[in-house]
């Protein structure tokens, strides 16, 4: 089995070894099983639950997005606008879709 070193803060250090006793595995161990979460190696664990909270999220939207855009659709083009440059200053906007 490969072997990696890493440096942590002592803080860092402390509260992995407290999860790791608190599980009842070593800390190697508790450190492989983040990093499989981390992964997306966890079928229904991690990154499952994200995409329900992002899922839902975006649903919750949609409705508000819908019903704002019914009523006034100027106020929906101004958050849209809003929107697209939050993104765009995050670099989370693909600038070919960008219409702005």
């Amino acid at each position: 089995m490969a072997r990696i070193t890493i440096r942590l803060d002592d803080d860092h250090h402390d509260r992995l070894l407290e999860q790791a006793c608190i599980r009842g595995v070593a800390p190697s161990t508790h450190i492989r099983e983040i990093l499989l979460r981390y992964e997306g190696a966890d079928p229904g664990g991690y990154h499952d639950r994200l995409d329900e909270i992002h899922a839902t999220g975006i649903q919750a939207l949609a409705i508000i997005a819908k019903s704002v855009g019914s009523r006034t659709p100027d106020i929906l083009e101004q958050g849209l606008e809003e929107a697209r440059r939050l993104l765009r200053e995050r670099g989370l906007l693909d600038p070919a879709q960008d219409r702005s």
